[in-house]
């Protein structure tokens, strides 16, 4: 296993590509980076549709090491950390500099070397899960691995200054703001009346910052999973891919990078549910190539009924998008630099297959590594 570990972290083209797909993600900005890599899912896994040998695309390009989202996405989030922290970002974005993923930083040497050396450090993290075995999405673990070693070798706080009850968004809502300190602190929080028109001259940082403003309530946030779900399970089980929906997701989020309000987020409700519906609707011939035998007793084994692959994909998508918005409030909100609750939802979600197939009730993983 050692010498497989080392191979894969030290294969020179791949650390080559993740470089670049680092500087990549750095040049266009992480979240329209993550578009792109949307984009080649649905390509790659409509080419399986027409040839199932054709996976190179979505194996080695959309997720490979130039384009996964752990390189591309991760590489990109870490170079507007380093940018902001540089003083290179002044756009006037409502949180904190760092957080602001979807633009564009252009061609500053250091900010691309930035991009491109946290790209070979979420290669590194991806090939570390998927050596080991770890039960879960490796690529999404390193979307987040990689984010909080940004925040820990760029000196960025952990989790951020926590006031009152970590869960709370209330201050959002109410338009706390964080008043700076004539040292360069930051001083107790102020309140801006928003109703009434009174503005402060210093715009300062609100005192909570979450991911989404539409989309943190948690009635919404279990509407967008039950939805999401839903559709993520239809998708893969009238096209046996699991990732095909994943793309979808990701690539409406061009939307939202263009300014669209109101853009859900779903990728990380689609991916999780998408695979749990494959587990039901699959059977033991259809999924040959799982990393886990099939599980005959299992209590969804043979299945086969797309009423219950939909209701499956619904409860995995309703839990790991309410997972998501559990970590936006505790390593999001607060803190000031992006780390990605979708990705944490992924994590979450596709570990929660595994536990699925552990007490015999999904028959398989369908794709999750499983030591």
């Amino acid at each position: 296993m050692i010498e497989d570990l080392l191979e894969a972290l030290f294969s020179l083209e791949s650390l080559i590509a993740a470089f670049g797909g680092g500087a990549f993600g750095a040049a266009i900005g992480a979240l329209p980076a993550f578009i792109f890599t949307g984009f080649l899912v649905i390509v790659g896994e409509a080419a399986v549709l027409v040839d199932p040998g054709a996976t190179a695309i979505t194996d080695d390009v959309a997720f490979g090491p130039a384009f996964s989202p752990a390189v591309s996405f991760g590489g990109g989030a870490a170079a507007t950390a380093y940018a902001a922290r540089q003083g290179y970002l002044n756009t006037g974005f409502r949180y904190h500099e760092a957080k602001n993923v979807t633009r564009a930083l252009g061609t500053k040497p250091d900010v691309l070397a930035v991009g491109g050396a946290f790209g070979v450090l979420g290669f590194w993290l991806t090939e570390l899960s998927v050596t080991l075995g770890m039960p879960y999405d490796p690529i999404a673990m390193g979307v987040v691995l990689s984010a909080l070693f940004h925040r820990l070798i760029l000196r960025y706080s952990l989790v951020g200054r926590v006031r009152g009850n970590v869960l709370d968004m209330s201050p959002f809502e109410r338009g706390e703001r964080r008043e700076p300190a004539p040292d360069g602190g930051q001083a107790t929080a102020e309140r801006i009346e928003h109703e009434s028109g009174v503005r402060s001259r210093i715009r300062a940082r609100l005192v909570v910052e979450p991911w989404l403003p539409h989309q943190y309530r948690w009635g919404h946030v279990a509407t967008t999973g039950l939805v999401a779900g839903i559709l993520g399970a239809y998708v893969a089980v009238v096209t046996g891919s699991a990732f095909l929906a994943f793309g979808i997701s990701a690539a409406t989020l061009l939307f939202l990078n263009c300014g669209v309000e109101n853009v859900p987020v779903t990728h990380h409700v689609t991916l999780p549910a998408s695979t749990a519906a494959l587990a039901v609707a699959l059977g033991p011939d259809e999924i040959e190539d799982a990393p886990v035998p099939y599980n005959d007793a299992a209590v969804l084994a043979g299945s086969g009924s797309l009423e219950v692959a939909l209701l499956v994909g619904a409860a995995v998508g309703i839990a790991s998008a309410l997972f998501g918005e559990l970590f936006q409030r505790v390593f999001y909100a607060h803190g000031e630099t992006h780390v990605d609750p979708p990705a944490a939802g992924i994590v979450f979600g596709t570990a929660l297959v595994v536990a699925l197939y552990l007490v015999t009730v999904l028959p398989t993983t369908v794709w999750v590594p499983f030591f």
